[in-house]
């Protein structure tokens, strides 16, 4: 527990330089206002969004406003808690102290407010980096294990190629690759589209309706680099923990191959396969940006590159938040599945 509390910590500290890097590149250069009315417009408007974004404020005092703003605990007047549409539980008169919803402005293009734009884009990134995951995991530890056991053979090496090409090779140069060839060439036959999101909506109805088959290339693609990790490291901890003593001792009792492969050795040289397993699924929730462009894929990382295309950077600004959260909550997460995993890690 206070292994916890203590990463706990340190991932706040992370965060709070998440949040000051941030600052400084979107809003601590250049002037936003200019970029939300462009060059025609007149100074009456260009005050307002400035007094609106607190951009007629000294930067430490906008610093302090926007860590105000984003963060879960703030202190806000009746006013704002109004204005900005803040849900959460406020204590006060005039001026409320409270547990809330990070506020994350609202988009400079669409005037939504960024968290639900983000919110709405989530589903999107959590379906397609999960399929990608577990496309990456189930064949990535088959692999392992297979090559490891056959260590020396034909299969170990076809393993062994097979996941130094996967490493090598770019996601956004796979993407094009495969878009082309599955989504064009082959179309005929796979029946794929070269772009597609989850859903798609019915001409006559305008109902949304589930199309997990334009998942298939984004998350065959996503899942090709941590499928060729995966691979190696199982098959690495595999044949050090094969050698192990424990492990003649199970062959000596008479247990059969199967059973001390997937029961005993497996499970003893899953740590270091969990490490990657957490850190790719961190990586593919918050960096499948051009995977998504390509394909077309609605999510938060096709969201974020419309936005940098736009300099809408409240939604640039928001979705580096998120990510960062993403990636500590998982690492959070890898800490307790060592300890259900591997019993030593509790001692």
């Amino acid at each position: 527990m206070n292994q916890i509390i203590k990463k706990l910590f340190y991932s706040l500290l992370v965060l709070l330089g998440v949040v000051i890097l941030v600052f400084i590149m979107f809003q601590g250069f250049g002037d936003p206002a200019r970029m939300i009315v462009g060059q025609t417009g007149d100074k009456k408007t260009m005050d307002n969004i400035r007094k609106d974004l607190y951009l007629d404020q000294p930067k430490w005092k906008q610093f302090i406003l926007y860590l105000n703003d984003v963060s879960p605990i703030g202190i806000h007047t009746k006013a704002d808690i109004d204005k900005k549409e803040l849900q959460g539980l406020f204590i006060g008169g005039n001026t409320n102290i409270g547990f809330k919803i990070p506020y994350l402005r609202k988009s400079y293009q669409t005037k939504k407010n960024v968290g639900m734009v983000l919110m709405e884009a989530l589903p999107g990134t959590l379906l397609l980096a999960s399929a990608a995951m577990l496309f990456a995991t189930i064949f990535g530890i088959l692999l392992g294990v297979l090559a490891a056991v056959k260590k020396g053979t034909w299969l170990d090496t076809s393993a062994i190629f097979a996941s130094i090409a996967g490493i090598s090779a770019p996601s956004f140069f796979m993407a094009i690759i495969i878009a082309f060839l599955f989504g064009v060439v082959l179309h005929p036959y796979t029946g794929l589209n070269l772009t597609g999101s989850w859903f798609d909506v019915d001409e006559v109805t305008g109902e949304k309706y589930l199309t997990l088959k334009n998942l298939i290339l984004p998350a065959f693609t996503l899942g090709i680099r941590p499928l060729a990790i995966i691979t190696q490291l199982t098959r690495s901890s595999m044949l050090d923990v094969l050698s192990q003593d424990y492990i003649r001792t199970a062959y000596a009792k008479g247990l059969s191959k199967r059973t001390v492969i997937f029961k005993h050795a497996l499970r003893n040289a899953l740590n270091p396969v969990i490490t990657a397993i957490t850190g790719w699924f961190a990586e593919l929730l918050a960096g499948a940006f051009f995977v998504e462009y390509i394909f077309g894929w609605q999510g938060i990382g096709k969201i974020t590159v419309d936005a940098l295309e736009k300099l809408d950077y409240p939604v640039v600004m928001g979705s580096v938040l998120v990510s960062a959260c993403i990636f500590i909550f998982i690492n959070m997460l890898a800490d307790i599945l060592y300890a259900v995993v591997d019993p030593r890690v509790r001692m």
